[in-house]
């Protein structure tokens, strides 16, 4: 597996970084064990957490994903595996995060607070990479920035990011800490996919020229793109249960993600994928590793098998041809999400 450079930074990780938000929801602790020897034996090195996980958030669970990723990493060669989390942030009037009663303003407390949290959980004595899971754009950036800066001049934290931050929020955080003579986000780990692909226009500029990297998630879409819900919202599957019994914010999340624009975007995107031989699944992963300023791609399992489908993408290179015919799709039905949430943040 190809590795790369997060940001400008020193860490190298696999071009593929597995996600771990369903273990300890629709992933019991063994089977997340599982899919983490599976992943690493498939030279995945890079694991991407959460405080808040698993999803959806919930307070009796926060933090079991965390609990159980580092009952599995106890046991693992701490410097072969590169750790990332994620300090929830402010909820922008989706939710109220179910995590320190709803008080989420990423000040210098909440931030250290935070981290010892995780690292408790995790079972190690570092994080490889510390993020923002949303922005907080009503604290003054150099604020937000101290407080990380201060965790990785302590050695708990070797590189920091955010995550779900508009291009205004990351080109403003590195102004500041410019200015400011705090650490950069060297990281940005945003929405990106064959049905959401905003991230190639402005934050792609963003990145190449800060020297930034894009860690994109939900590259299938939420699982759209594997053609689950071409015939309707699947029995057990998650954007199905948000539609069927989700609070608003779940429901408008799903129908984001559901929807006949994406459904056809989809169909079309499995004929491309049929006519070369491979899945829509590997088609799609591999798509997204294909960017220039894409260090990991996260993809997402609740079963060995759905892992084995996105870890088909290892070694696919998609042709120039293959390419033209996406970019055709995408030009026939542009932007199939309708939005993807950012615009909502404050």
């Amino acid at each position: 597996m190809q590795q790369r450079r997060l940001g400008g930074s020193g860490l190298t990780v696999s071009d593929i970084c597995m996600g771990t938000m369903t273990f300890g929801s629709s992933c019991d602790q063994s089977l997340s064990h599982e899919i983490c020897n599976v992943a690493l034996e498939s030279g995945i090195n890079f694991f991407d957490a959460a405080e808040i996980y698993p999803v959806p958030p919930r307070k009796e669970t926060v933090g079991l994903t965390e609990e159980i990723f580092g009952s599995w990493l106890k046991d693992q060669p701490r410097d072969a595996i590169t750790v990332a989390t994620k300090i929830t942030g402010p909820g922008h009037g989706w939710f109220t995060p179910p995590v320190r009663h709803g008080r989420t303003t990423l000040d210098r407390h909440q931030i250290i607070r935070s981290c010892e949290d995780s690292l408790r959980r995790l079972q190690t004595d570092y994080i490889d990479l510390y993020q923002t899971h949303w922005p907080d754009h009503g604290m003054p950036y150099e604020e937000v920035l101290e407080g990380l800066t201060h965790l990785k001049r302590s050695g708990k934290v070797r590189v920091i990011g955010c995550s779900n931050e508009t291009c205004w929020g990351l080109m403003k955080s590195l102004w500041a800490a410019d200015l400011h003579d705090v650490e950069r986000y060297q990281t940005v780990q945003n929405n990106f996919s064959l049905i959401n692909r905003r991230c190639e226009n402005e934050l792609a500029q963003v990145c190449r020229r800060e020297k930034v990297s894009l860690l994109p998630y939900s590259p299938l879409g939420g699982g759209v793109l594997t053609g689950k819900y071409n015939d309707g919202p699947p029995p057990g599957a998650r954007f199905t249960d948000y539609l069927l019994t989700g609070a608003e914010r779940q429901k408008r999340m799903a129908q984001r993600f559901v929807n006949d624009r994406t459904i056809e975007t989809t169909r079309r995107l499995m004929e491309v994928a049929d006519s070369i031989g491979v899945s829509v699944t590997a088609l799609a992963v591999a798509w997204s590793k294909q960017h220039d300023f894409v260090a990991s791609t996260i993809i997402g399992a609740t079963s060995i098998e759905q892992l084995k489908e996105s870890l088909a993408a290892d070694d696919l290179i998609l042709d120039d041809e293959t390419l033209s015919r996406i970019d055709e799709i995408e030009v026939e039905i542009p932007n199939p999400m309708t939005e993807d949430g950012l615009r909502r943040l404050s």
